[in-house]
């Protein structure tokens, strides 16, 4: 994940700690967080090769990076924890970043807006 990390073009991006909070806390399956990390990773790469022309086609990427988390909850809950409050900040904050870092003064709730967590 850290290669994957690695190639991307945004510097910003390629030095951050995706869902740092969540990787401290051992409530937070390492396994799990590595899902989430990828996720967002995944987001970076489609961000620079579509690169979205305005925060409509932002939100499209987006959204569908929030219903993989969505569907990651699922496996939380199967490893006795879930996307709590702390999660969900943390989560929220990395997708704000993002937005963030590639030039984007997006809302946050419209970022994760399809979330169920």
């Amino acid at each position: 994940m850290a290669q994957q990390q690695a190639a991307l073009q945004n510097e910003a991006v390629r030095q951050y700690s995706f869902l740092a909070e969540m990787s401290a806390d051992s409530y937070f399956p390492n396994h799990l967080v590595d899902k989430g990390k990828a996720i967002l990773v995944e987001l970076c790469f489609h961000i620079e090769q579509q690169y979205p022309q305005d925060l409509e086609a932002l939100y499209k990427l987006t959204h569908t990076a929030t219903d993989q988390f969505n569907d990651l909850q699922e496996e939380f809950w199967e490893a006795d924890s879930e996307i709590e409050t702390a999660a969900r900040d943390c989560i929220a904050r990395d997708f704000k970043f993002v937005a963030t870092a590639y030039g984007f003064e997006a809302d946050l709730e419209e970022l994760i807006a399809t979330r169920d967590w």
